[in-house]
């Protein structure tokens, strides 16, 4: 059934996939932005709030029925704060279900983001709003953006034991859409990409792909951080989803 859907974040790595996957499944899709826009394309509203200051969130938030939220405010406590700002206007708002997308293995690997990320659910948890959280792997476009970051490097460094299951966005927000049209079911199966490949081979794939000759090198590195990695906590292969492993989507950014 449609539903009026607002989706945070919609000019983010994820926000802007959801918004055309979500009017093309047939509701009516309201997205929410700090600055002002009027542009309007495949049935796409706008408003305008703050997630972090709360302002313009319950004029955001009115006659929603479902909030997708995909907004990410960086490290500290900038997530938790709009966290809180959002639930408390869909509670006062009466929104049937708030829908918030996370990562796998916050609750296992010590990193601080993922730390961070940990409190946004407890808050979620713990706010009265009827919600949904699901969990994916890492994006394509963070496992790319990681190696780019070496551009630089006369080699590629990778994490020597680690393991990653890239998703595509593509795919995380079609899993998002199917969850507008379900009720409200708390934490739900995680997610993962396709496929499983270790740090090394992901290396190895984004060379082939810029046609680099430099070597791509697996490191140790001690910690309780890669520690999590190795264990596998950020994995979720019981449950791959989509088709669009990481050298497909290599080829398509070239």
């Amino acid at each position: 059934m449609a539903a009026r859907v607002l989706i945070t974040g919609a000019t983010g790595t994820l926000g802007r996939r959801v918004l055309p996957a979500a009017s093309a499944a047939g509701h009516r899709v309201f997205a929410l932005s700090r600055r002002a826009r009027t542009d309007e394309s495949a049935g796409v509203q706008w408003r305008c709030a703050d997630l972090l200051t709360g302002s313009g969130i319950d004029e955001a938030v009115d006659d929603v029925d479902v909030i997708v939220h995909c907004a990410t405010q960086g490290t500290r406590d900038k997530d938790v704060t709009s966290m809180q700002n959002l639930t408390s206007a869909a509670r006062r708002a009466g929104v049937d279900h708030l829908i918030h997308v996370s990562i796998v293995g916050i609750d296992e690997i010590p990193l601080p983001y993922y730390r961070t990320k940990l409190r946004v659910e407890r808050v979620l948890e713990g706010s009265g709003v009827e919600h949904t959280v699901l969990r994916a792997t890492q994006f394509h476009d963070l496992i790319a953006t990681t190696f780019s970051l070496q551009r630089y490097s006369p080699v590629l460094c990778a994490l020597r034991n680690v393991r990653f299951q890239p998703i595509d966005t593509r795919d995380v927000a079609n899993r998002l859409v199917e969850l507008v049209g379900s009720a409200p079911a708390g934490r739900v199966r995680d997610i993962g990409g396709p496929t499983v490949h270790t740090h090394a081979e992901l290396a190895r794939q984004y060379l082939s792909a810029r046609r680099s000759r430099r070597p791509a090198i697996a490191l140790p590195v001690p910690g309780r951080i890669v520690a999590g990695y190795r264990s596998g906590a950020n994995l979720a292969p019981d449950n791959p989803v989509g088709t669009i492993v990481f050298s497909e989507y290599l080829a398509a950014a070239n």
